[in-house]
């Protein structure tokens, strides 16, 4: 009643217009130049995947399907060619779903796909050629044409993108003229492909490839056509083309079970195809299996080339209605199978210590520091200062500037030390960044290396780009900026919630220990800093007060330990480490370090903290705390319910309310966590 006969068709071609834009879509994120930068692993998984299950499954027919009729047994090839072919768009969606898009595996796993499309599509084109051929003559009449529009389309229009972007004025958007102009090139070519006897969606494929990906026009044309195209016409596209399907038991169900075998077969051969190369590139076993069900996925691209195919009487009606229904329960089980194989925190939970308590103390710091915007680099410096450099005990300072993923698929993470000044057009994104970090190791000389590094990803993935840097360049320590900016006057300026859930997962997974860094007013130079830490006891607290003892080396910094405890305690493993950390800062002053000062101060409950903070929250220029305490202490009783930032811990988040009036900067501390 709801969808008179007739009317499915008139819906289908109307929002065919969503399928074509989404392709378009897919393809101006792509980033082609990864073809040629792909190593020898994901061209051999790409190609080995794609190649073995074509040539195993097109000769099984002779020996498998004999007793079955001629139009069953036609329709063998098409139904295997369709399910061999895997797409970028289902991948890259797949991977996004599942926050695996920047992992290791992702990464491993969008190159090889993208490998893979493009060769899909040129057999699929291939294929069209031979099916409308029937002589030699045919073939040339067909591909040539077909050869010229490939190479001649991106060779002209992406220069002329490129004119687009040339002639966009910095920081401004780019002209609507010129994307309304590139959306009707889209149905144009579109026009011309299906001309020359190839997929409508072929035009609008290519013409995507030759967008430049990424901001200013590529990011401009997703954000114009996704809400149109993919949240509004798409589904409807995919609602008609899997309306087609008949579900019903036929009278002889063999074209049912030859086309479910077919399917079954293809990917079982697809997965040991993929495994075999996975193994030899020296994968383990569960990550291997893991890429292997990605590579498998099957989704919307693929509702598309079967309703095109079978609108082509390429599949009989139970062929498929089989071939719908496989898209539901593959993509099912690939999410599924890959949820429980792979888990891409797990390897951030090393056995090896990497936190400030466990070096030397002549030791070299490896610090990790995270920016967003320019003015995190000065807070950021300010924190490295705090940290005391010398030529003695130097800090390695590995920069990682976190970009949001705008306009193209594939992550992007650049090492600036390796960067050819010449040959990378991305170098831009981070020059201010790359500027300020040369001047602050100028300044430093011998004291501070600094290496820097920008991450382009989405913002639920950044946590990722952070721990993988911390686990490869062994580092102690992940500073992160805190996700609200403060104005002079003590007003909110930003709020960042991408940020805020990113220091989340990073105190999550990470490596090392992190700190969150508060920043409300910048260190003065060439004076002395009064530098705090409020004690309560437990690792994290003992690790601030260590990082505090590396401070403490240069006599510009004076410090003040505050150890607030209850009047008798408890005796416990952890109580007597604590009270070892404090008598080694007590012995400092007695040998020459004037710049350290203890105040044991008697607290019995969460008010009394309280009330010590706000009393010398104006004393003091930066406080260094620890994030987690024992929850039964009696020094914060009571003040975790009205904690509002649960990243800060207690100390921290009082710390940094605005009720105090402080400008001073906060450090909260949390130990490398093992125990995950």
């Amino acid at each position: 009643m709801l969808f008179p006969f007739g009317s499915q068709d008139t819906l289908a071609t109307i929002t065919s217009i969503g399928y074509a834009l989404f392709i378009f879509i897919n393809a101006v994120q792509m980033d082609l130049s990864m073809v040629t930068r792909t190593g020898h692993k994901a061209w051999t998984i790409a190609v080995m995947g794609l190649a073995t299950p074509l040539l195993v499954c097109l000769l099984l027919p002779h020996y498998l399907v004999k007793s079955i009729d001629g139009k069953a047994n036609e329709s063998f090839p098409s139904v295997v060619l369709s399910h061999t072919v895997t797409s970028f768009a289902v991948i890259a969606s797949l991977l996004n779903e599942l926050k695996i898009l920047n992992s290791e595996l992702g990464r491993l796993a969008l190159s090889s796909v993208l490998v893979s499309d493009i060769l899909g599509t040129t057999i699929g084109c291939i294929f069209n050629v031979a099916k409308y051929s029937n002589k030699f003559i045919d073939v040339i009449k067909l591909g040539m044409p077909l050869l010229a529009f490939v190479i001649f389309v991106p060779l002209i229009l992406r220069p002329l993108m490129f004119w687009i972007i040339k002639h966009t004025k910095e920081e401004r958007p780019v002209d609507d003229g010129y994307i309304y102009a590139i959306i009707v090139l889209v149905f144009g070519l579109g026009w011309i492909s299906v001309r020359m006897n190839q997929e409508f969606i072929l035009g609008a494929f290519v013409l995507g490839l030759a967008v430049p990906e990424g901001p200013p026009l590529g990011s401009a044309l997703v954000k114009k056509l996704q809400f149109f195209g993919t949240s509004v016409f798409l589904p409807i596209f995919v609602t008609c083309g899997v309306m087609k399907a008949d579900l019903s038991l036929p009278k002889t169900p063999t074209a049912i079970f030859t086309t479910g075998g077919a399917i079954f077969i293809t990917h079982m051969i697809k997965i040991i195809a993929y495994l075999i190369p996975s193994l030899i590139c020296k994968i383990p076993l569960k990550d291997a299996l893991a890429l292997a069900f990605i590579l498998n996925a099957k989704g919307v691209v693929d509702v598309g080339t079967f309703s095109g195919s079978y609108d082509g009487k390429l599949f009989r009606d139970e062929a498929y209605g089989v071939m719908i229904v496989s898209i539901i329960i593959i993509a099912c089980l690939v999410k599924w199978s890959v949820k429980i194989l792979y888990d891409p925190s797990r390897k951030y939970a090393g056995y090896q210590k990497r936190n400030i308590m466990s070096l030397k103390p002549d030791a070299e710091l490896r610090l990790l520091a995270c920016i967003h915007k320019q003015y995190n680099i000065s807070a950021i410096t300010d924190a490295i200062d705090i940290c005391s450099p010398t030529t003695e005990q130097p800090i390695i300072v590995d920069a990682l500037h976190l970009i949001e993923l705008v306009g193209r698929t594939s992550p992007i993470f650049i090492s600036h030390r390796l960067q050819k000044a010449d040959s990378c057009s991305h170098k831009s994104y981070s020059d201010d960044v790359i500027l300020a970090l040369d001047l602050y190791e100028h300044e430093n000389y011998g004291a501070v290396t600094t290496h820097a590094y920008t991450a382009i990803s989405p913002p639920a993935l950044m946590h990722e780009d952070v721990c993988q840097l911390a686990l490869d360049k062994v580092a102690s320590i992940v500073i992160l900026p805190f996700h609200i900016r403060w104005t002079v006057d003590g007003g909110v300026e930003s709020d960042d919630k991408n940020i805020r859930s990113l220091n989340c997962k990073v105190l999550e997974v990470s490596p090392c220990t992190v700190g969150i860094l508060v920043t409300r007013s910048l260190l003065q130079n060439n004076s002395s800093i009064k530098l705090a830490v409020i004690y309560l006891g437990g690792r994290d607290d003992r690790e601030a007060l260590c990082l505090a003892k590396r401070a403490i080396r240069n006599p510009k910094i004076n410090l003040v330990v505050y150890h607030l405890t209850v009047e008798q305690n408890v005796p416990s493993l952890e109580y007597l480490l604590d009270n070892e950390a404090l008598e080694e800062l007590q012995k400092l002053p007695q040998c020459g370090s004037e710049n350290v000062h203890y105040q044991k101060v008697i607290v019995n409950d969460g008010p009394g903290t309280s009330s010590v903070l706000r009393d010398i929250a104006n004393e003091h220029d930066f406080f260094i705390v620890g994030r987690t305490h024992e929850s039964d202490l009696p020094q914060i009783e009571g003040l975790k319910d009205w904690s509002e930032y649960s990243e800060l811990g207690v100390i921290g988040d009082l710390l940094a309310s605005p009720d105090f009036e402080s400008r001073a900067g906060v450090l909260v501390v949390q130990q490398q966590v093992k125990d995950r």
